[in-house]
């Protein structure tokens, strides 16, 4: 026993040090002292002649250091010992290309191409080494002879990778699509690869030629693949209502149609602003669909459209929509978004919160599971919020909270309460819930999270009375209730009365943001300019820049003025909540492909 102990302790130490000379070759390779790691990678090498891994490091490194001579001869030594895989054979090619020898390199990689056959196996590895030194001909050549040998192979999703490579975006393409259309591999894996050459503008080539190549594909073959692709093309392109006549096309031809996809085109749609594309979607799921609450949902989109730039007469409209749907529906678990969305309406469109508040107490008194029970006292919380009722919102948010505390929903409730809280003055309370909701899971959640828990904190130090931050929370609670106006006056006063305060650039940024709202784009336009260049240290800079980038790019159109903003934020503020879609917005403006 005490032997195979003894045994076990000496392979376990052994492995351990192995493991160790291991790591400090990589690191030191890595950190380009190939002084040192070639010393590491000579001895893991005599230790272990059958790892491959260790042999290619070793070359690696000898070629780093330019001892192109010593590459050789040990990769001679490997070919001479017999059996040699055909990586060795590139490997030396390599080595002499690597030397300026490109005859005697050729030399070697022919060898390597005939040994394929020996055995066409040898094809994969043998083109996926080429590939690796960008000899992407000499890729094609192995890949090509391979199948040739053995029709059973099949290496055509990496010929059609390489002619990308290359530029022959056509044969990329059209090799891609045969093998989505013979089910050699899935749609969403070609989807995956085209899409790096794909771009929002429907002009660019590479764009154009994949919309022949479709329309080629279209004659020659009629299949609902070239309807879902040409689909999928335009709204990378953002030409919603061509994508709908694709959709269409293809819910009309399908054995067993599904209207889902069309729904999902229509919410895409209307989250980018295409509202009118959205409402042509909306209304033929409302006309088409066999489901009653997909057509329930459908019918409660087209009221969120009408809402968006609502008058008293449109809401007028919208009331008697929303009685046809409580008449024709009444109270439901299928039909809750429903209610939730009526009584929405009518204390935030109508000012009547009252009824809403009745709507969703009854509704309370349906079997509903916990989740579902979560979602609607959450929306109840908000109007009671709304009506100024703050103990009785907190009571519902708290409960949700205490029963869903991992969930994100739970996480919301905490946000709430600390919102809540801050609308009634209570602001040592709300802190305390932000600072656990500052490492919250959600990144939008714990963004807000900061910006309030700042907000206050900031605005409490200097002044102990906390004036300024009582008016800045009224005027947050006009905002929340939809009286916009009410609240951009009541940021004016502070603007006017706390110059030079902490709260200048917050109630300027929100002021801004609510400007934005009510369209006064030159005003909010000039609210951030003033943040950037009077707070360009503050904590809201980044949000002023990213806003002015939004307003050049998609209200005043002008591209080179937006890219600009965003540019400030990749270069001055990269760790940024923004800074992900500033630097997507800045590539896709510089035309490059976006994944």
């Amino acid at each position: 026993m005490r032997k195979i102990i003894l045994f076990l302790s000496l392979l376990l130490s052994f492995g351990g040090l192995l493991a160790q000379e291991d790591f400090l070759a990589q690191q030191y390779f890595d950190d380009g002292d190939y002084e040192k790691a070639v010393v590491f990678y000579e001895k893991l090498v005599d230790k272990n002649p059958r790892r491959t891994d260790y042999a290619e490091s070793l070359v690696a490194t000898y070629q780093q250091l330019e001892r192109y001579a010593d590459a050789q001869n040990f990769l001679q030594d490997k070919i001479d010992a017999g059996n040699a895989y055909p990586t060795l054979l590139i490997e030396l090619g390599y080595n002499y290309t690597l030397q300026d020898m490109p005859d005697k390199a050729m030399e070697y990689y022919e060898r390597a191409i005939a040994k394929i056959d020996e055995n066409p196996n040898f094809g994969y590895g043998t083109g996926y080494r080429f590939q690796k030194y960008v000899l992407l001909d000499w890729a094609l050549k192995a890949y090509t002879k391979a199948m040739e040998l053995n029709p059973q192979l099949d290496y055509n999703y990496q010929m059609a990778r390489i002619y990308g490579e290359q530029g022959d975006i056509e044969k990329m393409y059209v090799s891609y699509l045969n093998l989505v259309s013979e089910g050699k591999t899935s749609r969403s894996n070609v989807l995956r690869q085209i899409d790096d050459f794909i771009t929002a503008d429907p002009e660019n080539e590479n764009n154009l030629l994949f919309k022949r190549v479709l329309l080629k594909n279209v004659q020659k073959n009629p299949n609902l693949l070239w309807n879902e692709l040409l689909s999928w093309l335009f709204v990378q392109q953002k030409q919603y209502d061509s994508a709908f006549r694709q959709e269409k096309a293809l819910y009309k031809r399908m054995d067993a149609p599904s209207i889902q996809r069309i729904n999902g085109l229509g919410v895409l749609a209307l989250d980018d602003g295409d509202t009118e594309t959205a409402r042509e979607i909306f209304e033929y799921i409302a006309d088409n669909s066999g489901d009653e609450i997909t057509r329930l949902d459908a019918r409660l989109n087209l009221i969120d459209i009408q809402l968006l730039d609502a008058d008293d007469k449109v809401r007028d409209k919208v009331q008697k929509q929303f009685d046809e749907l409580m008449a024709m529906h009444g109270y439901k678990n299928r039909t809750l978004q429903l209610q939730v969305a009526y009584a929405n309406f009518l204390a935030f469109e109508r000012d009547t919160p009252k009824p809403a508040i009745d709507i969703l107490k009854k509704s309370l008194d349906l079997p509903l599971n916990t989740r579902v029970n979560a979602f609607v006292k959450l929306a109840l919380g908000d109007i009671l919020v709304y009506d100024k009722k703050f103990n009785q919102a907190l009571i519902y948010f708290s409960q949700v909270q205490k029963n869903l505390k991992n969930d994100v929903l739970g996480q919301n409730a905490r946000f709430k309460v600390a919102q809540t809280s801050f609308y009634k003055g209570d602001f040592d309370w709300a802190l305390t819930q932000l600072k656990v909701l500052r490492s919250s899971t959600s990144q939008l959640m714990a963004n807000d999270a900061m910006q309030l828990s700042l907000l206050i904190s900031d605005n409490s130090f200097e002044d102990s009375t906390q004036t300024a931050l009582k008016k800045y929370a009224r005027a947050d609670l006009l905002a929340y209730q939809n009286k916009t106006k009410d609240a951009i006056a009541e940021l004016d006063v502070i603007l006017q009365d706390h110059k030079g305060e902490k709260i200048e650039d917050e109630a300027l940024l929100k002021q801004a943001e609510l400007l934005e709202e009510v369209k006064d784009y030159e005003a909010a336009e000039f609210n951030y300019r003033k943040i950037t260049e009077f707070y360009a240290n503050g904590i809201l800079a980044d949000d002023a820049h990213f806003a002015l980038g939004e307003l050049y790019r998609k209200v005043f159109d002008e591209p080179e003025k937006a890219k600009a903003e965003y540019e400030k934020i990749i270069y001055n503020y990269q760790d940024s909540y923004y800074f992900p879609q500033a630097r997507k917005n800045f590539r896709v403006l510089r035309g490059d492909s976006i994944n």
